[in-house]
Formats: C-alpha cells, structure tokens, sequence
C-alpha cells in the first residue's frame, strides 16, 4: 500500500499538462536506449512495433529478429517484393505467424498505392492492413511526431492507477476511458514522441504489475491508486483449453518427412506430419512428449515412431537434410525436431 501522509491534497483527476511534463522530464533523463528509437523511419518503426505485439523486448533484441530483419528485408520494396517462405523464416520463432503475412500484405500496398512512400495522415495509416489503433498512433507519433496517443498494456496499467480506475480496461467503457485519458496526455505533450515512450517506458520499469516502484515514479504526487497491484482490473478470464496433438517422426537417408500447414494460423509452414486418425486405435510407440501453449490453448504434443502405411498425406514432403535449417517452421516443432535428430542419431531407414 502507498504511503500517501505527506502528499498534498489534490483534485479529483490527475492534471494531464502536470502528468506529461513529469513524464517528459523523466524520460528525457533516465529513457532506455533501443534502436527503433533512435529513427524517425516509419518502416523499422512499424517492424519494431509488429514485432513487439505479444512478444517481449528481449527476445526481440537479444536473439537478434530486429535486427536481422532490417539486414535482409531493409525496405518496403525488399519486404514486398520477398518470398513467402523468406518471410516466415525470418520470422521464426517470434510465433503469431499471421504478423510476418500482414506485414509483408502492408508492404505491397504501400509499394502499390503509395509509391514506396508510408502515408503520415492518421486516417490512411488506421485503413492500411494489418493496421489497428496503437500501431498507427505508435507510427503517427514516433516517425512523424504526431499527437496521437496509444493504448497497450503498459499504458493501460499506468492509466488505471494514475486515475484508480477500477472499471475493466478490457470492457467497452473500460477501452474508452483508457483512449481519452491517453488522447489528454499526448495532446497536452511538448513531444508527442517522448510521451508515449515515456507511457510505455513506466510501464516496463517501475509501473510493474507487481511490487511497483511508486517511490521512484516520477509522477507519483498524480497517482491516485492507494493499493496499485490492485489495478488494472480486467474482465474474467478465459480458461485455457486442453489440446492433444499427435505426430509421427520418419528420417531416412535422403531427409526428414515433413508435412506443410494449410490452417489460418500456420500457412506456409512445415511441421511433423500429424497421425493418421487410422491409426488411433493402436499408436505406434512414444518418442517423445512435449507441452506448449498458443493464445488460449494447452497443448500436449505427442511424437509417435512413423506408422507403416502405404501412402502418405499430399501435403507431406521428404525435406534433405541439408534444407531442414531453411524451412520454416513453428517453435515447438523445430525444438522437437532437433531433440530427435540428437536422440536417434545413426538410425535412418
């Protein structure tokens, strides 16, 4: 719980000009150093920000996607112009596949309807696709140093203290609240871009959902949250749904068999080739088990020696050993893949 003896009385609402001085002043001093700050290129920019949707800052920078990704796709013509397949490898690993699509769909309509120029008004950068309302404010704000504000979880924790707002930040009300307040603080800012980076900066730091650091917050004498690791408050969750997924592993001298993806989520990609049903009622023998979990699903993979059956699913493909490091294909698939090849190395039929 916060100790608030000593702070003055205040008003009911925090002042946003007052916030958005603090903030500035704050970030401008102890802001951290990343490279999609260090640009006003609208293109890395957006990559940053598609990147880091449900993906944390460290596995972006410190396993190198960010970075990689401007080495082999530099610009929208590149992005635009790439394979399919060049796409999703590069983007293995990061998971929400259908981020690497978009982007890609985004950089072929700004080559095609734009000239190989990004759009800087807010209301054509929102109609663009793959594009909602934090990523255009993040773009319009960061590379054109617009007045448009952004809302994501980071920002959303802080809103809901700063205000002690208990309404949930996922409801209908709860997003709308979040949006105004966000809109107050930008419009109040003397830079929009420090800002929002200064919102998610907090965030990140010492606006943590646990043990805040609300003595260093620079907007402390603002805050009116008593017990912050109260809020935000969200709507109940969804309970996770239990999913069995069984696949079979077969190597021989000239590759692995592998079989490509055709569902909404895993387009493109290669995977172990699933069991055929026809073989439920006697499974061929355990390799390996293996759990993990994908947006609001448990899975427990299965990896089962490979049935003897006469022909195998058309999607599926003797991939040589010597490609298996270029095809993309999803997290949880590669690591068991890999396990096996160490496990039952020698062993080729």
């Amino acid at each position: 719980m916060r100790d608030d003896f000593h702070m003055p009385a205040r008003s009911s609402a925090p002042d946003p000009k007052t916030v958005s001085a603090a903030l500035e002043a704050w970030f401008d001093e102890h802001g951290r150093d990343y490279p999609w700050r260090r640009t006003r290129d609208a293109y890395a920019i957006l990559v940053s920000e598609v990147m880091l949707q449900q993906t944390q800052i460290t596995t972006v920078l410190e396993r190198g996607y960010f970075t990689r990704w401007l080495q082999r796709f530099p610009d929208w013509h590149t992005l635009a112009q790439a394979a399919e397949s060049d796409v999703l490898k590069a983007w293995e690993g990061l998971g929400y596949y259908r981020r690497a699509r978009n982007l890609q769909r985004l950089a072929q309509v700004v080559m095609e309807e734009h000239a190989g120029v990004f759009p800087q008004e807010h209301a054509v950068i929102l109609s663009l696709p793959g594009i909602g309302p934090y990523t255009a404010g993040a773009v319009a704000s960061f590379a054109f140093g617009q007045a448009q504000a952004i809302v994501d979880g980071n920002v959303a924790r802080v809103l809901a203290r700063l205000h002690e707002d208990a309404t949930p930040v996922d409801s209908t009300r709860g997003k709308e609240l979040l949006w105004e307040r966000a809109e107050a603080l930008v419009k109040a800012a003397a830079d929009p871009r420090v800002l929002n980076s200064a919102l998610m900066e907090l965030g990140q730091t010492h606006c943590r959902p646990t043990k805040p650091a609300c003595d260093l917050c620079p907007v402390r004498r603002e805050c009116r949250a008593k017990e912050p690791e109260t809020l935000p408050v969200k709507s109940a969750r969804t309970e996770l749904s239990e999913v069995t997924e069984r696949v079979f592993f077969l190597r021989t001298k000239e590759g692995v068999l592998l079989e490509q993806e055709s569902g909404s989520r895993r387009t493109g990609l290669w995977k172990l080739p699933a069991l055929p049903e026809s073989t439920d009622a006697k499974l061929p023998p355990v390799l390996m088990k293996s759990r993990y979990g994908i947006t609001r699903y448990k899975v427990t993979l299965w990896v089962h020696e490979a049935p003897k059956l006469k022909k195998w699913n058309e999607a599926c493909e003797l991939i040589p050993h010597a490609k298996l490091a270029e095809v993309a294909m999803p997290s949880p698939y590669r690591r068991a893949l890999e396990s096996l090849m160490r496990e039952r190395e020698g062993e080729l039929l």
